[in-house]
């Protein structure tokens, strides 16, 4: 089970098998106002960029980042007639991968390619490290490398729109992690919609601490887990500014998809848990009055539904940017 969880490509994965693990051993015992969402990213220095042609649609960056101290890459899907030299701009969405994929995640392991051939959309997926969270670490509060929500909302976000004619009606979502980066940086005020798959979407429910701990530890040896936000009890104030449940009222005024699957716990432990967090957080919303439009369905946590889930809230993200 450990394996084929570990294969489902998110954070949330590896959590809930740890979690489980240590439930089962244990006995069961426990241990602002609405933001414009129209301005300008705040940008930092422009990093170096290399760029390849994949094929006419696909375009590869590699970036040197000055917020993560490491070159990382991007891949494109440009829209049909895109040109750097064109007198107007076209509309973004941003996919997010789940713990331990990568920036080709996206499309490799879904139909993508061809659900936004026809839909004037720059679509940009960037690395977000096998264990980044969408987050800048904590580093014992010192803060520093990597700061994966600097790159991404600072560096790269601006060099889109600066080079390769990026607007400034974005959509964003991902899976797993990338579901609660999305959220997260939806939250920030840059993104008119977000959309969330089977996301990480409430880290302080009961338990999920302490197996964010494990997953960190085993699926990036090495790493010391406090590294990202610290320690869960000592640093609580870290951890809720980087909680999507804790930073519901951060996103009024955006549309807002949240699904993921509802499966028992001995059929997927992974989407229990994710369904569990899903489920929270809209009621969360609900009573912020937030409108959130939801899909809680029979499924796993895996690729196919992610692209299934995709799909279906495929139109609500175009409309929310205006793209066709």
């Amino acid at each position: 089970m450990a394996a084929r969880v570990l294969a489902a490509g998110g954070l949330l994965a590896l959590v809930v098998a740890v979690a489980v693990v240590l439930l089962l051993n244990n006995g069961g015992r426990q241990e602002r106002g609405p933001l414009n969402r129209d301005v300008p990213a705040e940008r930092d220095a422009e990093p170096a960029v290399t760029e390849r042609r994949l094929d006419d649609r696909r375009m590869e960056l590699t970036i040197e980042s000055a917020a993560l101290g490491a070159t990382t890459r991007v891949r494109l899907l440009l829209p049909k007639g895109w040109s750097r030299e064109a007198d107007r701009t076209w509309p973004v969405l941003w996919l997010l991968h789940g713990g331990f994929d990568s920036y080709t995640s996206w499309t490799s392991r879904t139909d993508v390619d061809d659900l936004t051939e026809d839909t004037g959309v720059i679509v940009v997926m960037p690395d977000g490290g096998r264990c980044g969270s969408y987050s800048d670490w904590w580093n014992g509060g010192s803060g520093g490398p990597p700061r994966w929500a600097t790159y991404h909302l600072k560096e790269l976000l601006p060099l889109l729109e600066t080079r390769y004619r990026a607007g400034g009606r974005r959509a964003v979502a991902g899976y797993s992690m990338g579901g609660q980066g999305a959220m997260l940086y939806a939250a920030e005020g840059h993104f008119q919609a977000a959309a969330s798959f089977s996301g990480a979407v409430h880290i302080l429910a009961p338990g999920v601490p302490q197996a964010v701990m494990a997953g960190t530890t085993f699926g990036c040896p090495g790493t010391d887990w406090k590294r990202v936000w610290g320690d869960p009890d000592e640093q609580r104030a870290v951890w809720r500014a980087h909680n999507p449940y804790d930073q519901a009222e951060r996103l009024r005024g955006v549309r807002l998809v949240v699904a993921s699957g509802t499966a028992e716990l001995w059929e997927d432990p992974a989407e229990h848990l994710a369904g569990k967090a899903g489920r929270a957080f809209a009621a969360r919303l609900g009573e912020l009055g937030i409108e959130v439009e939801t899909h809680f369905y029979r499924g796993r946590h895996d690729h196919a539904h992610w692209q299934r889930e995709l799909r279906r809230a495929y139109p609500t993200l175009m409309r929310a940017i205006g793209a066709r």
